[in-house]
């Protein structure tokens, strides 16, 4: 069970990497990779200012996971833990020396 001081540790480190996009490795799948480069740039805009967090996308209060709408497509965003040779799941989210976030930005229908 993580603590509240836990949480708000991740949760920083977690918003560091989408809105700085540095903290981290930055991935998206083949449907974002193939926008070009301004609607790449206004997806990359709107991750980087998502705000709309609440209990149904972020029940552990990390801000790890977001979704949002733009040009009639869904996108979502999701920050996963791993280890920092990127072999496995980080052993403790909230310490950036054991871990290695990797933000992923995809298309809804490709999840």
């Amino acid at each position: 069970m993580q603590t509240d001081q836990t949480t708000a540790r991740i949760r920083s480190l977690n918003d560091t990497l989408r809105t700085t996009l540095l903290g981290g490795k930055i991935m998206m799948t083949q449907g974002v990779s193939v926008l070009g480069p301004d609607r790449l740039s206004r997806l990359i805009e709107r991750l980087r200012t998502f705000d709309q967090f609440e209990e149904g996308n972020d029940p552990y209060g990390e801000h790890d996971f977001g979704a949002f709408d733009q040009d009639g497509q869904t996108y979502f965003w999701k920050i996963e833990y791993y280890d920092p040779s990127l072999s496995y799941h980080s052993e403790d989210a909230s310490d950036p020396e054991k871990t290695a976030r990797v933000l992923t930005i995809m298309r809804a229908d490709e999840y």
